[in-house]
């Protein structure tokens, strides 16, 4: 079958064109075209009022205009959103606690991979956040949509066979039922937003209704007209027994040329350093000249002066020489080695009359987008083909004028990933029989590899067009926009149900330099002025970026409803970034309550209590307080009342069991120690004094709520956890990675709440958990952390109940002695315990005493010089500074601060916290 019967076979698939009337915001018009005429012009006319919004984007109107779809989609920032959101305020609150069960979903899938991008959250994770924490015709938002998967989700969740796929059943009434509860069905509105129009286009391929019928005739013309004019330029010829063939062209395979270090003659990479026997790279390699011993970082590429007519001007570029080609002939496929025939196309190619505009930008400045100026690649022609570039300019020049132009832009952008020059030469497939298609992108960077292939964008085209095709919603109409979401003005306050954002994590990914080859040809481009990212030629640092950040977050806590929730994924491994995006959520009134790492290995999540080592992704669950609950607390400034308050409205917001196959685990946020951190933080945040001490809050909290497993509870959840929990025969503690003072008590808390034991005991397993202490952390003795905050057993009175019930459990001859026999008293002896909250608390006010001493040693040391505190107990650093912000002492926080490593601070959530209000305080 021909590629143009491929496609004509689409039609066959489609139904009757639908030209019936169509009614949108209380208008009837004649066909989806006249409504999108309508609109259209009425876009233009808003533009100038829009232009005041940040993050419009750059670009001339017409170009915006064109590649809109009014109401729904708009390559600028949306002014219809709030009329198409319905924000009914009597719609009924869903209440629940953060979704923290498993989410292991593959990246994979027909609807996954019809559009390329940088970044992407399979939409069948978004999902189950979804389905827990809305009701149908609820409205979510995702101001850092990327893809758009959000709003594939929301259509999703009133798909009945998708969510049977997902393992779920769907009773009569349209309930879904699943292990983690019970869900609606029914679609949810979605706000799809983002700073890119490169994202704002996929997310409109993706959640936009097209007719289809319209589509396929119009797409079989297109592919007509891109074979009638450049198959011919992916064509070879070649013997094959004995008689001369044309063959279509798969890939190209270039390979760069080099200069030896040593005598400066050339030679060819692929010729010298690939070794074709055992098909790989050699990392050492000999000059075809001098035999000299090279490395890839002893050679110097060959650069070649040469007229580029694109940019009329001599130019100097890496040479290449094209070193393989792969093609079919007949069904089956071929390898040859370039000849007469192939190079000699490759120069008709070169200086072809083209009709058709080829656009071109230079490289924008930036930190990863001007890697290539070395090699000569410094504007975005020069990043494919000339083959490849003649495709480009001609399905751009065909599709300016259609009504699909968005999604024919889109397919044309996801068919570039393979057909550029940073596509990566798999050397061990090359050179394997079979000509086996052997390329793969390197992700997230622009780097041009030295051996690179060549795939005709046409055959990419035809192939995500067919795949496309099948992806297209049968009726999702989620409304996408394009600004910066630090300023979402043209959106009503507490409209939104329910957010769910997978941001840009601080220098992982460069967006608007990634995506800038593909935004010149569409001729519309980032404002990159806020985009959240670490950036040094933006010149964003991290406080940049938390800033950024913190504004974002400052909006949509702006738009949620009250009692509502936000989810964020992250995925970065620096703590510091983890930090700011803690310290700006929290910044901006959110309260956490769920922190979960999902372990890509066992697909599953486990309680985070350390941040200063995130190796996994992390998925945060935070909601919005209720007006009357942040007025109680404000009301009662001052006294412990307004942290017994706190504590209560949080326990209400948190998952009562966590457990799964018959295993209980800690819900770390129902530990006092999380409950006090959780409630100070809220505090200083707020900038409303902490209003009780660590050990009257371990005190307080176990004369307050009923404790189980070492967890708070209201009395209204207590039976509900007591029920689930006598079901379970195991309970697992929560896993730690052991990096500071806090994390290694904690770590001690939980071998003696299994074992109570004897210093001599613990010791070995100790010394293996504190290897990777940070440098500057002044970790204190095992001896000294038990005196300060554990409670040994010395035989002078009855043996605690902690001890006594472990040693019944676990020995067969302690069974029915009581706690007060002598034979018990000699096996308990010398034992470390966990106290109970009254001793606790005595143990607490002992160890603030002996922090603060601590902390007043370092603020002593530090008048003597002006160097950085090299080692210090972080534990002491962060008692001093609570003391200080209690007693508004904003000056000796910000002054510590100053004399302690920048990544100390960054990478501690509660010191950052305690430094960043002390600054703005200082500033006011």
């Amino acid at each position: 079958m021909s590629h143009h019967d491929e496609q004509l076979s689409f039609l066959n698939e489609q139904s009757a064109a639908d030209n019936t009337p169509v009614v949108c915001l209380g208008m009837t018009f004649e066909n989806d075209e006249a409504r999108r005429d309508y609109f259209r012009e009425e876009l233009r006319k808003k533009l100038p009022e829009l232009k005041n919004i940040e993050g419009f984007p750059i670009g001339e109107d017409e170009n915006i205009i064109a590649l809109s779809d009014p109401p729904y989609y708009t390559a600028c920032p949306n002014p219809w959103i709030n009329e198409l959101v319905d924000s009914n305020e009597n719609r009924q609150l869903k209440k629940v606690g953060p979704y923290a069960s498993d989410v292991s979903i593959g990246k994979s899938g027909m609807i996954y991979n019809a559009h390329s991008y940088h970044t992407k959250v399979p939409h069948k994770a978004i999902m189950k956040y979804i389905l827990h924490y809305t009701n149908p015709g609820d409205t979510i938002i995702d101001v850092f949509s990327g893809t758009g998967m959000t709003g594939v989700a929301g259509y999703m969740c009133g798909n009945e066979k998708e969510i049977a796929s997902m393992g779920f059943i769907i009773d009569k009434d349209d309930t879904i039922h699943s292990d983690e509860g019970s869900y609606k069905l029914g679609e949810r509105k979605v706000i799809l937003n983002d700073l890119s129009p490169t994202a704002a286009l996929i997310s409109s391929n993706y959640n936009s209704s097209i007719d289809k019928e319209k589509f396929t005739i119009e797409a079989d013309r297109l592919i007509n007209d891109i074979s009638l004019h450049v198959d011919k330029l992916f064509k070879t010829k070649d013997i094959l027994n004995g008689k001369e063939i044309e063959g279509e062209v798969n890939y190209a395979v270039w390979s760069d040329d080099f200069i030896c270090s040593e005598c400066g003659i050339s030679f060819n990479f692929f010729d010298i350093a690939v070794d074709k026997d055992i098909k790989k790279v050699k990392d050492e390699f000999n000059c075809p000249s001098c035999n000299a011993l090279l490395t890839k970082r002893k050679i110097q590429p060959l650069l070649l002066k040469e007229y580029d007519p694109i940019l009329d001007d001599i130019i100097e570029k890496v040479s290449q020489k094209l070193v393989l080609i792969n093609y079919t002939y007949n069904g089956k496929r071929y390898d040859k080695v370039p000849d007469e025939y192939d190079l000699n196309l490759i120069k008709e190619i070169e200086n072809i009359d083209w009709p058709y505009e080829i656009k071109t930008d230079r490289m924008v400045d930036g930190d990863e987008s001007r890697r290539n100026d070395k090699i000569g690649l410094t504007h975005t022609h020069h990043f494919f083909s000339k083959r490849n570039l003649l495709t480009i300019s001609l399905i751009l020049d065909k599709v300016k004028s259609s009504e699909f132009k968005s999604l024919f832009l889109g397919i044309l952008r996801s068919s570039l990933s393979y057909s550029t020059k940073m596509v990566k030469v798999n050397i061990s497939r090359l050179l394997t029989d079979g000509g086996l298609f052997s390329f793969g992108s390197v992700t997230g960077t622009l780097y041009v590899p030295s051996v690179n292939g060549e795939r005709p964008i046409t055959a990419a085209f035809r192939s995500k067009l067919k795949s496309v095709m099948k992806t297209i919603p049968q009726s999702n109409n989620s409304i996408i926009t394009n600004q910066s979401s630090i300023d979402l003005s043209n959106i009503n306050s507490e409209s939104i149900d329910y957010i769910f954002i997978d941001p840009p994590f601080g220098s992982n990914l460069m967006y608007s330099e990634l995506n800038f080859i593909w935004e010149s040809f569409m001729g519309v481009y980032t404002d990159n002025k806020t985009e959240a990212i670490v950036n040094n030629t933006q010149k964003k640092s991290l406080f940049e970026y938390e800033t950024l950040m913190n504004g974002a977050l400052n909006e949509l806590y702006r738009l949620l409803k009250p009692e509502r929730w936000i989810t964020i994924e992250f995925s970065n491994s620096q703590a510091s970034i983890w930090n700011s995006i803690q310290n700006a959520l929290q910044k901006a009134g959110f309260i956490i309550a769920n922190v979960a790492a999902l372990d890509k290995k066992q697909g599953s999540f486990k309680a985070v209590t350390s941040m200063t080592a995130v190796k996994q992704d992390l998925v945060i669950s935070a909601y919005k307080p209720s007006k009357e609950y942040i007025t109680a607390i404000r009301e009662q400034t001052n006294t412990p009342e307004s942290a017994w308050s706190f504590v209560t409205q949080y326990l209400e917001q948190l998952v009562i069991f966590s457990g799964i196959k018959g295993e209980a685990s800690v819900i770390p946020e129902r530990t006092p120690r999380i409950l006090f951190d959780r409630m100070v933080a809220y505090h200083v945040q707020n900038n409303l004094p902490v209003p009780i001490s660590s050990a009257e809050f371990q005190s307080g909290v176990a004369q307050r709520f009923p404790m189980r497993d070492g967890m708070a509870f209201l009395e209204s959840q207590v039976a509900e956890y007591d029920k689930k929990r006598i079901l379970v025969k195991e309970f697992s503690q929560m896993n730690l990675f052991v990096s500071d003072e806090n994390s290694a008590i904690e770590w001690i808390r939980q071998q003696l709440m299994k074992k109570p034991q004897t210093r001599q005991d613990l010791h070995p397993q100790f010394m293996k958990e504190i290897q990777h202490i940070a440098k500057h952390e002044q970790l204190p003795e095992l001896d000294s952390l038990l005196l300060q905050n554990f409670l040994r057993y010395e035989g002078d009175e009855v043996v605690p109940d902690q001890i006594g019930s472990y040693l019944r459990r676990n020995y067969h001859d302690f069974r029915g002695l009581e706690n007060d026999d002598e034979k018990m008293k000699d096996k308990a002896l010398n034992r470390w315990y966990v106290p109970d909250p009254n001793k606790q608390a005595d143990l607490e006010k002992l160890r603030e005493k002996s922090l603060l001493r601590e902390f007043e040693s370092y603020i002593e040391e530090l008048g003597t010089h002006k160097k950085k505190l090299r080692q210090f107990r972080t534990e002491a650093i962060r008692a001093g500074f609570k003391k200080a912000w209690s007693d508004k002492d904003y000056a000796k926080i910000v002054t510590v601060g100053d004399r302690l490593p920048e990544s100390v601070i960054q990478e501690d959530d509660k010191l950052l916290m305690y430094y960043d209000n002390a600054q703005i305080r200082l500033d006011m």
